[in-house]
């Protein structure tokens, strides 16, 4: 999807979320006045709290967007990252506002004073609520922006929020048993608990999430059927700089027979491909070559793979190659987080491969699991 037409699709769903929250947060506001009641006062709080959380979402878009500079030469993109936080902390200030107001409505009870059109009023609250979230959360996933998914999701649970006014005041009006202050406080919980939701998934994304396990695999896929005698692709990194800006890297194994030449020109032929097929700008492509001259090569790897993988911590064993004239053997060995000690059985693997080839320089380099 073109980068112009995401951010108007961003800023459209937005704009009609602004809309339909101020909308339900004025009409919730004077119900709630109206009735004395503290759970639809705390249901339009919120409210507002999506209207700025979707002001948010239009600058950060409008902010991100903004075209790579020198000092920024990968773009603004991660700026949709940072609203992300400020949208959580709006929503962890509204919800520790509402839970303190309920708790004051607690000590101090006030009798709700319900009547027909207000009810109508919340029950049409909640079919708005419903189709918005529905819309947000469609055109999110449309164009990969976590902000409108999350808004949608949030929208979704204000719903139930709403509904759950409808079902404290039919608790009212046949037991007369008043529950909008211990509502209030529930839904401040509901409110506080989505923030901390946010923020922990907006965190993770700026600290670096694991690559996507479908695009990795896609993308390998694509650099092995560049050319037949590619035998591999591993050690794929991406970088992400915002929504679906990617740059990476990655190495290949090729027969060792390979001139600089075609080195040079498949590593573009693989960086055009993946580009055009997965919107990932690859920077470097490595060379890992393979033996197709010495003979026993391949029953030396095939011990050597063995040793190696009778470890149960080692995931993959890739890149080897040796010179049996300088008594040389390389490769990369990937260690499983799962392991109790990645470096110390890194060191017991290498050990066993050189016990077991005393004769050889043996030179591994330590790879850890970062894509599948």
């Amino acid at each position: 999807m073109k980068k112009d037409n995401r951010e108007s699709i961003i800023v459209r769903t937005s704009i009609i979320g602004i809309a339909a929250n101020i909308f339900l947060s004025i009409f919730k506001a004077v119900v709630g006045f109206i009735t004395n009641s503290i759970a639809i006062i705390m249901d339009s709080v919120n409210n507002l709290s999506d209207v700025l959380s979707s002001v948010i979402t239009i600058v950060g878009t409008k902010l991100a967007s903004r075209p790579a500079d020198k000092k920024h030469p990968f773009g603004h993109g991660r700026a949709e990252y940072l609203t992300a936080l400020v949208i959580a902390v709006i929503i962890l200030y509204a919800g520790f506002t509402a839970c303190i107001e309920s708790v004051k409505k607690i000590i101090h009870p006030v009798t709700p004073d319900y009547n027909t059109s207000s009810l109508i009023i919340i029950c049409v609250a909640v079919l708005v609520k419903i189709f918005l979230g529905l819309y947000v959360k469609s055109s999110g996933k449309k164009v990969n922006s976590d902000s409108l998914i999350a808004s949608g999701q949030d929208a979704l649970m204000d719903s139930i929020i709403s509904a759950s006014t409808i079902l404290a005041a039919a608790v009212f009006l046949i037991w007369h048993i008043s529950l909008e202050a211990w509502l209030g406080v529930l839904i401040s919980f509901a409110i506080v608990k989505a923030g901390i939701e946010v923020l922990r998934e907006t965190i993770s994304k700026i600290l670096g999430e694991r690559i996507d396990s479908h695009l990795s695999k896609e993308i390998k896929k694509t650099i092995v059927s560049c050319d037949k005698e590619i035998l591999g692709a591993y050690d794929l990194v991406l970088n992400n700089y915002g929504p679906d800006i990617h740059v990476g890297s990655a190495h290949i194994e090729v027969p060792d027979t390979w001139s600089a030449d075609k080195i040079d020109s498949m590593s573009r032929k693989i960086s055009n491909e993946v580009y055009v097929k997965h919107g990932v700008a690859m920077s470097a492509i490595g060379i890992y070559s393979v033996n197709t001259k010495e003979n026993s090569a391949a029953q030396i790897r095939d011990r050597v793979s063995k040793i190696v993988m009778e470890h149960k911590e080692i995931l993959q064993m890739h890149g080897f190659f040796v010179d049996e004239k300088t008594k040389q053997m390389r490769f990369d060995i990937i260690v499983s987080f799962d392991s109790l000690s990645m470096k110390e059985m890194f060191n017991h693997v290498v050990q066993d491969v050189r016990d077991a080839f005393p004769d050889y320089d043996v030179q591994v380099q330590f790879d850890v699991d970062i894509s599948d």
